[in-house]
């Protein structure tokens, strides 16, 4: 219909599928919103127990994936929210995010959380640019 809003859904082919009735990332007029990535392998398969640092990669990975599967890159990031179950991981996800992100800095929240689905310890969402 004329006039309503051009809205797609994106779900990257290489990750695993949404685990609900939800997408990875929503492009809407010039935007990305990017669903909150949990560090959920691209297979489908769970590791509670990884070490922080492994569960954080593995999130930045995911929240890349939609990007890429959005039509846009980690360059184009304007807002970053980050969901940690314990405020000690920060300076560990600081450093792997700076290397990942490299001199681009969008805006950024951590948010300390008392839990996240599956157990996990971070999950990461964020709005892009639509390049």
């Amino acid at each position: 219909m004329a006039g309503e809003p051009q809205i797609l859904c994106v779900n990257p082919a290489d990750a695993a599928p949404p685990g609900g009735h939800y997408s990875h990332a929503v492009t809407a007029g010039g935007l990305v919103f990017i669903s909150g990535q949990l560090p959920v392998r691209p297979c489908g398969t769970h590791a509670p127990e990884a070490d922080f640092a492994t569960q954080a990669n593995q999130a930045l990975a995911n929240l890349f994936a939609a990007l890429a599967a959005a039509g846009t890159s980690r360059q184009a990031i304007v807002k970053v929210t980050v969901y940690v179950t314990d405020i000690a991981d920060w300076p560990v996800f600081n450093a792997l995010y700076a290397q990942a992100m490299g001199e681009h800095r969008p805006a950024r929240t951590v948010v300390p959380v008392p839990v996240l689905h599956h157990g996990y310890r971070i999950e990461i969402d964020a709005i892009a640019l639509r390049c």
